[in-house]
C-alpha cells in the first residue's frame, strides 16, 4: 500500500471519527432540542461504500488527498474562500432580502452552536462522498480506461455537469422567477467548481470549497439566529 493511499484512509476515517464524535454529542443534545438533527450508525456505515475509491485515484487521474506536488493554497484556501463567496451570497438573498424579520424557531437550515459544527462538516463529506469522489471517481476510470484514456475529458466533463445538477435540482426553491432561478445557478454553479477543483486538486478542494460555504449560510447564520433572534 503506497503512503498516499494510507494518507487518504486516514483522512477518510478522521472525518468518519469527527461524524462519530458528533453523534455522541448530538444524543445528549436531543431532550433539550426538539428538531435536532443526528447521524445514526446507519449514516456511518453508508459513509463505508467510499472507501474503495480511495484506492483508485491515480488510475482515476484524481489526485489523492494530500498528494505532495499541490500547494495547500491551491487545494484548502482558494477554494474555501470561493465557498465563503457562495455562503455570502446566500445570506444575502435568502436572509437580508427575503427574511428580514427574526425567527420564531431554529430554521430547518440551523442547529443548535457548536453542535452545528459536527452535523454540517458530517453532511459536507457526506455530500462530497456521494457526489464527488464516488461517482466522478468511477466515470474518469472508465474514461481513463475507454480508448486508452483518449476521451477522459468528456467523460469528466460529462460527470461534472451530471452530479452537478443534482443538489440544486432536489432543493430548488419554490416562489418567485428570479428566486428559483438564482438557486438553480447558484447551486449548479458551485456544485460545477467544485468538480473542477476535485479533478484537478482532489477531494479536500471540494470539501473545502463546501466547508467555506456550510461556514457562513449553515453554522455563523444559525449561531446569529439562535444567539440573537430567539
Amino acid at each position: 500500500m503506497s503512503r498516499q493511499i494510507k494518507f487518504n484512509l486516514f483522512t477518510y476515517f478522521a472525518f468518519l471519527s469527527i461524524a462519530i464524535i458528533g453523534i455522541l454529542y448530538g444524543d445528549t443534545l436531543i431532550d433539550k432540542y426538539s428538531n435536532l438533527r443526528i447521524w445514526t450508525i446507519y449514516n456511518i456505515l453508508l459513509m463505508l461504500i467510499g472507501i474503495p475509491f480511495l484506492f483508485i485515484f491515480n488510475k482515476s487521474d484524481i489526485p489523492d488527498f494530500w498528494q505532495e506536488n499541490i500547494d495547500n493554497k491551491k487545494r484548502v484556501w482558494f477554494p474555501f474562500s470561493i465557498g465563503l463567496i457562495f455562503g455570502l451570497l446566500d445570506v444575502i438573498i435568502l436572509k437580508i432580502v427575503l427574511h428580514p424579520e427574526p425567527y420564531k424557531a431554529l430554521p430547518p437550515f440551523a442547529q443548535p452552536f457548536p453542535y452545528s459544527i459536527f452535523l454540517f462538516f458530517s453532511g459536507a463529506f457526506e455530500i462530497e462522498v456521494f457526489y464527488r469522489l464516488i461517482p466522478i471517481t468511477l466515470i474518469c476510470w472508465v474514461g481513463t480506461w475507454f480508448k486508452k484514456g483518449y476521451f477522459l475529458k468528456y467523460f469528466f466533463i460529462f460527470g461534472a455537469v451530471l452530479t452537478s445538477l443534482r443538489e440544486p435540482l432536489e432543493q430548488l426553491q419554490s416562489g418567485a422567477l428570479w428566486l428559483i432561478l438564482y438557486s438553480f445557478f447558484s447551486g449548479f454553479a458551485m456544485n460545477f467548481i467544485q468538480a473542477l477543483y476535485f479533478k484537478k486538486t482532489g477531494f479536500i478542494s471540494s470539501l473545502s470549497l463546501r466547508l467555506g460555504h456550510y461556514l457562513l449560510w449553515h453554522i455563523i447564520l444559525g449561531f446569529y439566529i439562535q444567539q440573537f433572534e430567539l
